[in-house]
């Protein structure tokens, strides 16, 4: 267990400079001269992207969550995923978490407010996630963008724990917000 009584300064890295590598519209690279605590000097690989909105919509009940089912080229993996995506620069996260269930779904969340946020690479990279939960849905009668889903389903919330551990939910902000509805509902 940490020491409550140190002082957080104690531990706290100091970084001397970051110098740029790659800037892009969605990613910035750089590389900080980093000193620890304890007088050691390295260099760290920084990555800083937009912060990221999801949007886990659950139906009426609250028994099944809107999920889309998608292909991941990187990982090259399929997998069921809550719709989100970047935050436009100036945009409110809540009314990003709405467009992006409509884009992605076809189905607009009704009352939407934040979840929970997380960093998913806090050693390296600067990406704030921020998750937004809807107690129920509209369809719109559009169908989804077919760049973004192969498929669009409501999935049972005492199927979600299986699907995890299947290997069928694998993005970290879903896993978060799924985990963090069935614990705290």
């Amino acid at each position: 267990m940490a020491d409550e009584q140190t002082p957080a300064e104690l531990t706290r890295w100091t970084i001397h400079g970051e110098r740029l590598v790659d800037d892009t519209r969605k990613l910035n690279v750089s590389i900080a001269h980093v000193e620890l605590p304890d007088g050691v000097h390295f260099e760290q690989w920084v990555l800083r992207m937009p912060r990221a909105v999801m949007t886990l919509v659950l139906n009426d009940e609250a028994t099944h969550v809107l999920m889309i089912y998608r292909h991941r080229w990187v990982p090259d993996r399929w997998t069921w995923e809550l719709p989100g995506g970047y935050l436009d620069p100036d945009e409110d996260p809540a009314r990003c978490a709405e467009r992006e269930a409509v884009e992605e779904t076809g189905w607009k969340p009704r009352g939407v407010r934040l979840l929970t946020t997380f960093q998913p690479l806090t050693g390296t990279a600067d990406f704030e996630n921020l998750i937004y939960v809807a107690e129920g849905a509209e369809h719109t009668g559009e169908a989804p963008d077919v760049n973004e889903a192969e498929r669009v389903g409501w999935i049972p919330l005492d199927r979600v724990k299986t699907m995890i551990e299947d290997g069928r939910i694998i993005g970290a902000a879903a896993q978060i917000g799924l985990l963090h509805v069935l614990a705290f509902r």
